[in-house]
């Protein structure tokens, strides 16, 4: 009997919904080389374009999360309950190898665990180097650092962080193609009056976004606020692929006050190519900085 498909465990990879994991199985092929397969849906609600043609890149980012987490937990036997703090992640993706066929799309992953640090027999960070392909095509390669915290570690570190969000989400009266999305429900900014700065403005009722409970502002919303502020800074009927993500993380992002998100285009090299610097912060302090770049579509 061949054997039967079913995803990784979604405690695996920080999921409270199987339907938000995209990993379904995992192969050592070396001590710290790893094949995973994985699978993108056709139709999901938040990883797709407005037309519902092609695969967001950002799904890359969340795929590449969930690799980090899986690896961490099931190969190098770091408990569930552990935290993970992810301080930068990049990738560059194949854009043409994006679309939506008639099935779902299967992914083959290999990944690559390097300057991994372990104190003791416990696993405390790795970086992880990844490349997807699909139907033998190469969609995207990319990678990011790991540190893994016990629990106790990272309550002392947070100390009385609050749980939840103090301030309800306000939605906003803005055109959800402004910033690369189809529904209003998905975007994570509110305007501030200020040309290119913006407000983290996050429904944390959201259920991709806030699939789990936090006591900070998760890394994939401030990466979204991050595509979405680029995109804010086209004319309006032009949306911009995050073809090639790079950002790096200083600090948690709090619930407790604003946090500010400020983007602002670079210089164009020619290339047909739009490029774009993002910065976040909150309390005078910077707590993210991403560049995204990739090509502009039109309505």
């Amino acid at each position: 009997m061949a054997p039967l498909t079913t995803t990784v465990p979604r405690e695996y990879v920080h999921r409270a919904s199987l339907a938000e994991v995209f990993l379904t199985s995992c192969t050592r092929i070396h001590e710290s080389r790893f094949v995973l397969t994985g699978q993108w849906p056709r139709a999901h609600t938040f990883f797709l374009s407005a037309d519902g043609r092609r695969h967001d890149p950002m799904q890359i980012a969340e795929t590449m999360r969930q690799v980090g987490l899986h690896l961490a937990h099931a190969e190098f036997d770091v408990p569930l309950g552990h935290h993970f703090v992810m301080w930068d992640m990049s990738f560059v993706s194949h854009v043409e190898h994006l679309g939506v066929g008639r099935t779902p799309s299967d992914l083959v992953l290999e990944a690559t665990c390097v300057d991994v640090v372990r104190r003791g027999n416990r696993l405390v960070e790795f970086r992880l180097v990844i490349t997807i392909e699909r139907d033998g095509h190469l969609v995207a390669n990319g990678g990011g650092r790991f540190t893994c915290i016990s629990d106790a570690t990272y309550r002392r570190l947070r100390g009385s962080a609050p749980a939840t969000d103090p301030s309800p989400y306000q939605p906003v009266p803005l055109a959800p193609s402004d910033f690369g999305r189809t529904l209003r429900r998905d975007v994570v900014l509110a305007p501030t009056g200020t040309p290119g700065r913006w407000r983290l403005n996050a429904d944390t009722s959201h259920p991709i976004l806030f699939d789990h409970d936090g006591d900070h502002v998760p890394g994939m919303v401030l990466l979204e606020a991050a595509r979405q502020a680029a995109c804010a800074l086209l004319p309006p009927g032009s949306t911009l692929i995050p073809a090639t993500v790079s950002t790096e993380f200083q600090r948690y992002a709090e619930f407790t006050s604003p946090c500010w998100i400020e983007a602002s285009a670079l210089a164009d090299t020619g290339s047909g190519t739009f490029h774009a610097r993002i910065t976040g912060r909150q309390d005078d302090n910077e707590v993210f900085t991403a560049r995204i770049s990739g090509p502009v579509v039109h309505d």
